[in-house]
């Protein structure tokens, strides 16, 4: 049950970010980011207020609509506020609260419950939301959109397109479920991933040829952003590997509390929070595709670091990949945030940000299912990670960090060809104009 109220507001989320990305730059971003707000405050209300599990996934949904609205055109809201040359900086807050929101939020739930009903997760976001939708409606300027406007952008829309999308996405997530049931179900596994991405993959094609496309050519066909897109994918999905990994690695088997893992992980957003405003300064003042080189090869060393984890509690070997790999995420992000905004225009920001919001999303959601996946696929039988396993886990644990580690070796590459064709274009470009 607690896998299906997570797993449907991921699926939502992911479903919907694209298609509120491309209302928010026909309507206005501003509008569909407070109607995310109310909608996200007005599903943690039905979700808090559930009387029965129906009703607490049907709460989700709505939550998860509005979500995917606010992450659909934040980014593209910063974008259009800021010239290019504070763009990093202006991106870097909005990772910032990301890593406070990362911080604080397993803390505070954890509080919550043991002081209270699991309810008020949910409906402390209804004093919050509410500040948040007062200060939206204060300062940011909304025109008048008529419901004629709404149905009219919304009629002829590529639909076909959208609901390939939507049953690619929801096969493609589920595909992690049967991964994490075992060997048995391996192939289902295989069978929904295949079907799955194949028609994610098809509904990209379908939309390009279409009439009134949710994603516009331009942005697809931009291959300075979809490589900046790419990379994010390939880093969320690293990251989340190690998110996925260190309370098995922590608590089941060296026995740490969960209060003292969750303080040693803590690390890695505390190091992130510390480190984004630095970066996103550094990237405006000297050179973006640099920074995310930089960040890469940090996040990479960190990785090594993971697969070299001592088998006891070790706490200096423990925390130095730990703080590391916070410290290159936050180098890597802000700048490739600002890279992938700057490469098309402001009028498609909101499709722009909202790809950017999906591809962290699918990067995640591909690192959760693969890490359990793969660690349990190294050790048949076990559904449990104790002590006892010994050598076994830990071996597991450090092949599963091997091909994290190779997974930031081709992000790294990615990153690292960018910023040489970087090089090369200012050359490019005198040359041409001394032959002129």
């Amino acid at each position: 049950m607690a896998t299906w109220i997570v797993q449907i507001g991921l699926i939502t989320t992911a479903i919907l970010l694209v298609m509120f990305g491309h209302i928010g730059d026909i309507l206005s971003k501003n509008v569909v980011f407070l109607a995310g707000g109310i909608a996200f405050v007005v599903g943690s209300g039905i979700t808090g207020f559930a009387p029965n599990f129906v009703i607490i996934l049907f709460g989700r949904v709505i939550q998860a609509i509005g979500a995917a609205m606010i992450m659909a055109n934040s980014m593209g809201i910063v974008t259009e506020y800021f010239p290019d040359a504070k763009r990093a900086e202006a991106l870097a807050m909005i990772s910032m609260f990301i890593s406070v929101g990362s911080i604080s939020g397993p803390g505070i739930g954890g509080f919550i419950i043991s002081v209270a009903s699991w309810r008020w997760i949910y409906l402390i976001n209804i004093p919050l939301g509410a500040l948040v939708l007062w200060l939206g409606f204060k300062f940011l300027p909304i025109p008048k959109e008529s419901w004629a406007h709404v149905k009219e952008v919304t009629k002829g829309a590529n639909w076909t397109g959208q609901n390939l999308f939507t049953v690619g996405i929801i096969l493609f997530f589920l595909s992690g479920s049967f991964f994490q049931s075992g060997r048995g179900q391996l192939w289902i596994g295989l069978l929904f991933f295949v079907v799955g991405g194949g028609l994610t993959i098809y509904s990209f094609v379908q939309d390009d040829k279409s009439n009134m496309p949710w994603i516009a050519p331009e942005v697809l066909k931009n291959r300075g952003f979809m490589t900046s897109i790419f990379a994010l994918m390939l880093v969320m999905l690293v990251n989340s590997i190690s998110n996925i990994l260190l309370p098995f690695y922590l608590q089941s088997y060296n026995g740490m509390s969960p209060f003292e893992s969750g303080l040693v992980i803590m690390l890695q957003s505390v190091m992130m929070l510390i480190t984004t405003p630095f970066a996103g300064v550094l990237a405006d003042k000297i050179n973006r595709q640099l920074m995310t080189v930089i960040g890469l090869v940090i996040l990479m060393v960190s990785q090594v670091g993971y697969a070299f984890f001592p088998a006891d509690l070790n706490m200096v070997k423990i925390i130095i990949p730990i703080v590391l790999n916070g410290m290159g995420m936050a180098i890597f992000l802000s700048p490739n945030n600002a890279l992938t905004m700057g490469m098309v225009d402001k009028k498609l920001a909101g499709i722009a940000g909202s790809f950017n919001s999906f591809a962290r999303t699918l990067g995640m959601t591909i690192g959760i299912s693969f890490a359990s996946s793969a660690l349990f696929f190294q050790l048949p039988g076990v559904t449990q990670i104790t002590p006892g396993l010994g050598h076994k886990f830990v071996q597991a644990f450090y092949n599963v960090f091997w091909i994290a580690t190779a997974i930031s070796a081709i992000a790294l590459i990615v990153v690292l060809i960018r910023y040489i064709n970087s090089r090369k274009e200012p050359v490019k470009k005198t040359t041409a104009k001394a032959a002129e």
